[in-house]
C-alpha cells in the first residue's frame, strides 16, 4: 500500500507516559567506631581528672609529674628565661589539676620540647558542661562525617584539627587551654565543605545545612569573645578542618544499577594523604617559627 500527501499514513499509537520510578540510593552505613572510641576515651580521662584529688592517684601521677616538671625541665626553663612566667602559671591555679598539668596547653613547657601538648589538650575539660556540650557536638558530627569519610581520614581530620587549634592558640594566646573544641571546629568546618562540595546531590537540604552551620560558627566565635574561652583555638581548629576537607574530603558521584544506586567517593586516596602531610608540615613549620622566636 502506497501514501501520498493527500492519504497520511496513520499515527502510531501514542505512548502511555511512564510513572517516574524510585531508586534507593545508598550511603554508607559503617558503624562511627573511631567517634565512640574518641568520646569514650575523652570521658575516661575527665574521669581521671576528678579523681586526682585522692591520694591514692595522686601518688600514681607523682612520677610522671616529677618527669615533666624535673630539674632538668627547670633548667631548660630558666635557659630560655620562661620559668618565672612558668611559675605565675603554676600560682594562678590555672594547673592546679595534675592532669590538666601534665597535658595541658602551656606555652613555657611546649617551648622546651613537650610538643604532646599540641594534642592531648582535646582529650581535657574543664568541668562538666564543658565536656558535655563537646561530647554532644562530637557525637553528632562524628556520627555523620566518620560513616562519609571512612575511619582512617576521619581520625586524620581529627587530630590535625586539633593541632591546628593548639598551633594557632600556641602562637596567639598566652594562657593555659583544653578542650576538644578545636577538634570540633574542624569537624563543623568538614561538615559544610562536604555538603557544598555535594551539593548537587543534596539540593535545598545542602543549602539549609550551610546556612545553619554558618550560623553555628559565627554563635559561636562570637561566645568565644568571653573571658576564659580559647577562641585563636577555635578558629585554628576551623581552619586547619577546611584546609583539609576542602582538599581531601569526599567529592561524592552515584554509581550502580537502577533500582540499587550508591555514591562513590572520587577523592583519590594519594589526594588525601598528600594533603594530610602537607597540612601536618605547614601546621609543625608554623609551630617550630613560634617556639624559634621566644
Amino acid at each position: 500500500m502506497s501514501y501520498s500527501p493527500y492519504n497520511p499514513p496513520p499515527p502510531p499509537a501514542a505512548q502511555e507516559e511512564q510513572p517516574p520510578r524510585q531508586a534507593r540510593l545508598r550511603m554508607s552505613t559503617a558503624r562511627p567506631l573511631v567517634t565512640y572510641t574518641i568520646l569514650g576515651l575523652t570521658v575516661l580521662v575527665f574521669l581521671l581528672q576528678q579523681m586526682v584529688s585522692s591520694e591514692a592517684v595522686q601518688s600514681l601521677l607523682m612520677p610522671v609529674v616529677n618527669m615533666v616538671l624535673s630539674p632538668e625541665v627547670e633548667a631548660a626553663l630558666q635557659a630560655r628565661g620562661l620559668y618565672d612566667q612558668t611559675v605565675v602559671l603554676l600560682n594562678s591555679g590555672a594547673l592546679s589539676n595534675l592532669v590538666v598539668l601534665l597535658g595541658g596547653k602551656v606555652n613555657p613547657l611546649i617551648v622546651i620540647g613537650q610538643f604532646w601538648r599540641f594534642f592531648t589538650p582535646a582529650l581535657l575539660h574543664g568541668s562538666l558542661m564543658h565536656i558535655g556540650f563537646n561530647m554532644y557536638a562530637l557525637y553528632s558530627f562524628g556520627t555523620f562525617l566518620e560513616p562519609a569519610y571512612g575511619r582512617v581520614r576521619f581520625l586524620a581530620l581529627y587530630l590535625l584539627a586539633a593541632f591546628g587549634g593548639n598551633v594557632l592558640s600556641f602562637l596567639l594566646s598566652s594562657g593555659v587551654s583544653v578542650g576538644a573544641s578545636t577538634a570540633i571546629f574542624g569537624l563543623v568546618a568538614a561538615q559544610g565543605v562536604f555538603f557544598y562540595h555535594n551539593r548537587t546531590l543534596f539540593g535545598a537540604q545542602a543549602r539549609s545545612i550551610l546556612i545553619n552551620l554558618a550560623v553555628i560558627v559565627v554563635f559561636n566565635l562570637v561566645l568565644g569573645l568571653s573571658p576564659g574561652i580559647d577562641n585563636w583555638g577555635h578558629m585554628g581548629g576551623l581552619i586547619a578542618g577546611l584546609a583539609f576537607a576542602w582538599f581531601a574530603g569526599p567529592l561524592l558521584s552515584v554509581a550502580g544499577a537502577w533500582p540499587d544506586f550508591h555514591l562513590d567517593d572520587q577523592r583519590a586516596s594519594v589526594t588525601v594523604w598528600t594533603v594530610a602531610l602537607v597540612v601536618a608540615v605547614g601546621l609543625a613549620g608554623l609551630a617550630f617559627f613560634g617556639i624559634s622566636a621566644r
